[in-house]
């Protein structure tokens, strides 16, 4: 019976993403795509609907389109400003992730061959499994790796749904939140800026590959240590 309705759930997770990508492609958004401004007047479009065709919009940049969630989120500040786009985006985006991690779960490794490319996959794979959770949270806090793929590539790894839907709740909210301030205009950032952000989020990157298990351990050995003084 648990078999049959995971089956059930699969056919029909697969049919609903099916009717979401004929939708998009029918109304033309892999064309709007091309642009900011396509993009808004796609969403526009849809009025009094939009923001719920912008929550799939997010949806689908996480387990569709190849389009950076940031992008769109840009967009939506644009359209309903910054905290009702910060707001659906992060629920599209945490959906969107638990949605691409189970089907990699279910479906496994020919799934997951399937839908990432050789490429990304030996470039990821042994260090997703080696420095799971550290490299999760690293990747999900800097808008600088292909994040959407780390959630197919965690699915078949040991990591549980909860324990991934956690760190990606606490760590992928930040960018988006960075984009839609910047997309509703209650952040300027200049182009120096930008530059002195990338560069600091790839040296804390590197940073957290080369010693976040000894950082880990640390922080475990005094959370243990301050347990015993408090036994």
């Amino acid at each position: 019976m648990k078999d049959r309705k995971w089956v059930l759930t699969l056919l029909l997770t697969i049919l609903l993403l099916g009717a979401i990508l004929l939708l998009l492609w029918r109304t033309g958004f892999f064309q709007a795509a091309d642009s900011v401004e396509a993009l808004q007047e796609y969403i526009e479009r849809w009025t009094p609907y939009s923001h719920a065709v912008f929550f799939i919009v997010q949806f689908s940049s996480v387990v569709l389109a190849p389009i950076p969630s940031n992008i769109t989120a840009v967009v939506g500040a644009l359209l309903f400003g910054t905290i009702p786009a910060f707001l659906i985006t992060t629920a599209a985006v945490l959906t969107g992730s638990m949605v691409v991690f189970a089907l990699a779960r279910v479906l496994g490794r020919n799934f997951v061959d399937r839908v990432v490319s050789q490429k990304i996959s030996d470039r990821y794979r042994s260090v997703i499994k080696n420095k799971r959770d550290s490299f999760l949270v690293l990747v999900f806090l800097f808008p600088f790796f292909p994040d959407d793929i780390i959630c197919i590539l965690a699915g078949v790894t040991d990591i549980s749904a909860m324990r991934f839907f956690v760190i990606a709740a606490l760590t992928r909210p930040w960018g988006l939140l960075v984009a839609c301030a910047v997309g509703g205009s209650a952040v300027a950032i200049p182009w120096w800026g930008m530059i002195l952000l990338g560069a600091a989020g790839i040296a804390i990157f590197l940073l957290g590959m080369k010693y976040g298990d000894r950082i880990e351990r640390t922080l475990i050995q005094r959370l243990h240590r301050a347990k015993g003084r408090d036994d």
